[in-house]
């Protein structure tokens, strides 16, 4: 990534882990500023790459999932997606464990969207975005113990009016049917790594 001239990373003088749990880190890192020399402490969520995948079915439906979010104390409207675990051999292998796993769906032709950091400000991990065309049912949803979903097809011209009235809140999605939107329009090379399940 370029800098403007004259703007300079901070220096990490120490790091250290605070607390540790099953999704995510907490670091405190201290850091010198380059240009007054003072040293802050930063905290930072250390956490896996994530993934989300976009399944469409051939009549133009979109698949999402509906469950209960502890951190909103509510139930959102979602897309599949979840953690890139260490026994997947690839984000899209996780992106389409996922989605079997939450929605029983799958799809042979899957393309990489795009790829984003979720918050830079506070977490240095990735979450990338994947398109599953030509999504058919192939099992049921095997929810785990801790999540309350339930799968519901949408028409992907409804998706726009879905997130203007705040029925899909969740930022991620959003932005990957920013992604998706862009290559329909042909303004998408494909994302870049992996293109095939």
């Amino acid at each position: 990534m370029t800098r403007k001239p004259g703007i300079r990373p901070w220096e990490r003088l120490e790091s250290e882990t605070v607390y540790r749990c099953r999704v995510f880190s907490l670091r405190r890192d201290r850091s010198r500023s380059p240009r007054t020399g003072d040293d802050h402490d930063f905290f930072v969520l250390d956490a896996c790459d994530w993934v989300n995948i976009l399944p469409i079915t051939d009549d133009d439906r979109v698949v999402l999932v509906r469950q209960y979010r502890h951190g909103v104390g509510d139930f959102t409207l979602e897309i599949p997606g979840g953690m890139v675990d260490p026994e997947d051999e690839s984000p899209l292998h996780a992106a389409r464990r996922e989605m079997v796993e939450e929605t029983g769906y799958d799809a042979v032709d899957v393309v990489p969207l795009g790829l984003i950091h979720p918050n830079p400000a506070i977490q240095g991990n990735r979450c990338h975005t994947f398109l599953a065309r030509g999504a058919t049912r192939v099992a049921q949803p095997s929810f785990d113990g801790t999540e309350e979903a339930e799968v519901e097809l949408v028409h992907v011209d409804d998706l726009p009016r879905l997130v203007a009235e705040g029925t899909i809140s969740h930022a991620l999605v959003v932005v990957a049917f920013y992604w998706h939107e862009l290559a329909r329009r042909g303004g998408l090379g494909g994302g870049g790594g992996e293109t095939r399940g």
